[in-house]
């Protein structure tokens, strides 16, 4: 039997700090440098980080960071979760809190999530070339458009590689973020302690908790889930996208209503998951042809939403009929940023070549 005793782990704020092994160390590299620097006025300055002032009802100055502010209103114009973080929701066990054992996808997964999450928040985009075409998406070259955080650890770390990087492909980013690469110069690129990383940012969120178990030859950190209408409505989504034949989405905290490429983030949101092997943790409460029918569906829409343009004909069994021209209709709306949709086309298209990369 597993024995729980509650523990209290937490993450550092920002992009810089977040809950990695090499944070700490990161820290002390900051520390050291700004001791070293003192000596140097201008680069103390531009070390450290920039602070304001506002006046409190008692009249004494309140200091605060500029980037809190920014990181807050970024938070505010998005959903709850990160698509990461509901592609591990979905995986976790509701009272045991860990992964199966056995699921060997969504480490990559997950990598692949972190490049959907910053082309729908229009931090990068297909590098706009016309001689690209001659490529297939994955091995299409995406550059970093908007290099302003977005206050999600794991996001804002991939950006700042991104942007001091050489421009590389969709297929070469999350092959290095999962350390699949034989390149010891680019090592350094692979995300460390991703799932760990993810579920201490719910635990922040309040839709999971910490606690360490014991499993016989060693303890192990488990994140039970305590907000269990936050992972209902996820399972729901997916349902009403693979089992309605018309599928209406319902505005919520996680995916509000006048939200941005709504149907298209939920159809990467269901492929991403099958990719990692947890769909069927949404299905579990189908039945066995239901379930196959679901399956059948994911296999259109992967088939069908990683190429580009998308959502040029109906797909399934007559279920999502109208999936074409909602996502026609958030296409259209938004001409101006093709490039970023590409992206998530590309990483669609690696997701249906997963089975074959691990």
């Amino acid at each position: 039997m597993a024995s729980t005793t509650t523990s209290g782990l937490t993450r550092r704020r920002g992009a810089g700090g977040g809950g990695g092994a090499g944070d700490d160390a990161a820290g002390n590299g900051d520390s050291s440098n700004g001791a070293v620097n003192r000596s140097s006025t201008s680069n103390a300055r531009d070390s450290a980080p920039e602070t304001s002032y506002e006046s409190g009802e008692n009249g004494h100055k309140i200091a605060f960071d500029p980037r809190d502010i920014s990181e807050s209103a970024e938070r505010s114009k998005q959903p709850k979760l990160t698509l990461m973080e509901e592609v591990l929701l979905l995986g976790l066990k509701d009272k045991q809190g860990y992964l199966s054992f056995w699921n060997d996808n969504i480490s990559y997964a997950l990598r692949g999530c972190i490049v959907l999450e910053l082309a729908f928040r229009g931090r990068i985009s297909m590098q706009k070339d016309p001689s690209r075409r001659r490529f297939p998406l994955p091995d299409r070259v995406i550059e970093v458009i908007d290099d302003t955080l977005t206050g999600e650890v794991l996001l804002d770390e991939t950006l700042k590689m991104m942007k001091s990087s050489e421009k590389m492909s969709v297929s070469s980013w999350i092959d290095l973020l999962s350390g699949e690469t034989w390149n010891l110069m680019k090592i350094g690129y692979q995300l460390k302690q991703v799932r760990e990383r993810l579920a201490k940012g719910l635990v922040d969120k309040g839709i999971l908790r910490t606690e360490k178990r014991n499993f016989l030859l060693f303890d192990m950190a488990t994140h039970p889930v305590v907000d269990s209408g936050a992972k209902e409505e996820i399972r729901r989504r997916v349902r009403t996208v693979l089992t309605q034949r018309t599928v209406v989405l319902n505005g919520s905290q996680f995916l509000p209503e006048n939200f941005e490429f709504r149907y298209v983030r939920t159809i990467a949101l269901v492929c991403a998951a099958y990719a990692a092997n947890v769909l069927e943790n949404a299905l579990s409460t189908l039945g066995h042809e239901a379930r196959e029918r679901a399956f059948a569906q994911t296999d259109e829409l992967l088939a069908e939403y990683s190429q580009w343009p998308f959502g040029r004909k109906a797909v399934g069994n007559g279920i999502g009929a109208n999936l074409p021209q909602v996502i026609t209709e958030e296409v259209n709306k938004a001409k101006e940023k093709e490039l970023q949709l590409e992206v998530v086309a590309a990483c669609l298209s690696v997701f249906t070549r997963l089975d074959s990369l691990l």
